[in-house]
């Protein structure tokens, strides 16, 4: 197993960064705000998750290994892979998730795409006994990581490699999609209609 990658950042893309290792490049798929954390040519640690299928080999990465730790538990849910496990963390901490499940709380984990209110109650019982406490002084329950969803969408626009002025105008061009989703707008998304933006202007 890979437990982790660390190496120079060769490429950013929304969803996938490839870190150089030893001459060889390595596509990990990441969370929007896992890449926010990412500069292009600079030295990276991502823990990281191999998972293998029959016609593939993918490498999920997070910043710590707390992340992976529970990436990899939400899976032993039926129902749940990998890609909804991600989406999971792109919109909550570890310890959020934590909260959630601890407190049965089906609004948290309905505000992840993927996820209606059967899934919802689904999960709260397989995951109850193994996601554990929370061991951080993590936001209140539901509260999401997108909280300060401007810094986070700017810093991966910059990450990605736009210049500071893209960057603020497509912070502010999805700005009303952002305030449309209330108080908690997804960073994945909105990284998605920032970058369509960009092109579009380009």
């Amino acid at each position: 197993m890979i437990a982790f990658v660390s190496g120079t950042v060769a490429a950013l893309a929304p969803d996938t960064a490839v870190v150089e290792v030893g001459g060889v490049g390595m596509a990990v798929q990441c969370t929007p705000d896992t890449l926010a954390t990412l500069r292009l040519g600079q030295p990276a640690k991502l823990h990281t998750s191999l998972v293998v299928r029959e016609d593939s080999l993918t490498l999920y990465g997070f910043t710590d290994d707390d992340a992976r730790q529970v990436f990899e538990l939400l899976q032993t849910a039926s129902g749940v892979g990998p890609r909804l496990a991600q989406a999971m963390l792109a919109v909550h901490t570890p310890d959020a998730l934590r909260r959630a499940v601890a407190t049965a709380d089906e609004k948290a984990l309905t505000a992840v795409p993927g996820i209606g209110k059967k899934g919802a109650q689904k999960l709260l019982l397989e995951l109850k006994d193994r996601l554990g406490a929370p061991v951080g002084s993590a936001p209140a329950v539901g509260a999401p990581v997108t909280q300060g969803w401007r810094d986070q969408l700017h810093a991966a626009l910059i990450g990605l490699g736009y210049a500071t002025r893209e960057a603020d105008e497509a912070v502010t061009a999805v700005a009303p999609q952002a305030e449309a989703a209330g108080g908690t707008p997804q960073v994945g998304h909105l990284l998605k209609a920032a970058l369509q933006t960009l092109n579009r202007a380009r």
